[in-house]
């Protein structure tokens, strides 16, 4: 059986040796370093080689999912707003050069994508929006049973909707994106703000934190307690969510939606209002015919899919 290597890049790197069933069979993590690109992407070179050291046969291929603007006809990482700049050290020959692999660059939403379509959750399906809310909020299309891309890669950018027409500035370059709304460090920033503007809010357990680390894992456990501050929050993220997703399913008539990120980790305290809100905006007719769901690979979605893309790119 042909061996795989997936690799899911963010402030965690995370790589797994995967069968070409999609199975994982190990996996390793380290935390990325950001002091330099080079030490970065010298740190995404070792989790490749000790994978491919300590598996029990030859690897034919590595994917690697990069969270950004990935431009796959000139094997290039266009920008990538929530993680260091490495577009400088030419990481696709470096990478390849260095694993003794073909490598495959993309998208790190389209992975996820990939692997809830081929190996979770949207098997079967032929028309699918993915959307994965964590550092940042990303996006994938599978339409007529095809992953889109768009003319140079760049397609399912679903955190760049605009939500606000006077909003915080976005690392894209705009203002009044979702991401700025409903991501996970805008989730914690909110938090921090109404504890600072509404007293009522001082009995929240989350008060305590405000002298600590207040963490998006934080305000879920909260939520999960019936705090009041942390559900509160989470419905208004449902709000800006279902906004966005509305607008989605309304324009590509999806049959399938599946949500996956950090952010999920709240399950149906936010997925329930979500699925609410969004089909309360859809015109019935396409919310009749959508589902909307949680991925069913959680976290691995994103490495399982890049090891899908390279064995479905070197059969």
């Amino acid at each position: 059986m042909r061996l795989y290597i997936g690799l899911d890049v963010g402030r965690t790197i995370r790589g797994a040796l995967i069968d070409e069933l999609g199975a994982i069979l190990l996996q390793r993590k380290v935390v990325s370093e950001v002091r330099s690109a080079d030490t970065f992407l010298n740190q995404i070179v070792d989790v490749i080689l000790r994978l491919k050291a300590e598996a029990h046969g030859p690897v034919t291929a590595a994917g690697i999912g990069w969270p950004g603007l990935v431009n796959q006809h000139a094997n290039r990482l266009e920008a990538t707003p929530n993680q260091i700049d490495l577009s400088s050290l030419e990481p696709y020959r470096r990478l390849r050069e260095a694993a003794g692999l073909p490598v495959l660059f993309d998208n790190d939403a389209n992975a996820g994508a990939y692997g809830e379509w081929r190996c979770g959750i949207a098997q079967g399906f032929s028309n699918v929006l993915y959307v994965a809310f964590g550092t940042g909020i990303g996006g994938a299309l599978i339409l007529g049973g095809e992953l889109q891309r768009g003319c140079r890669g760049f397609a399912g950018e679903f955190g760049h909707f605009k939500i606000e027409v006077t909003g915080l500035e976005c690392g894209c370059g705009s203002s009044g994106c979702l991401e700025t709304l409903a991501s996970g460090p805008n989730i914690v920033r909110r938090v921090r703000e109404r504890l600072f503007s509404d007293p009522a809010f001082s009995v929240s357990q989350l008060a305590q934190d405000m002298e600590g680390t207040l963490t998006l894992e934080r305000i879920v456990r909260a939520a999960t307690e019936a705090d009041e501050l942390g559900l509160s929050v989470l419905r208004e993220t449902a709000v800006y969510l279902g906004m966005a997703l509305a607008s989605a399913v309304n324009l590509l008539n999806v049959e399938m939606v599946v949500v996956g990120g950090g952010v999920m980790a709240a399950g149906e305290l936010l997925l329930g209002p979500l699925r609410e809100e969004t089909m309360r905006r859809t015109i019935a007719p396409a919310a009749g015919c959508c589902r909307i769901v949680a991925g069913e690979l959680g976290r691995d979605a994103g490495i399982v899919g890049a090891a899908m893309f390279a064995r479905d790119a070197n059969r």
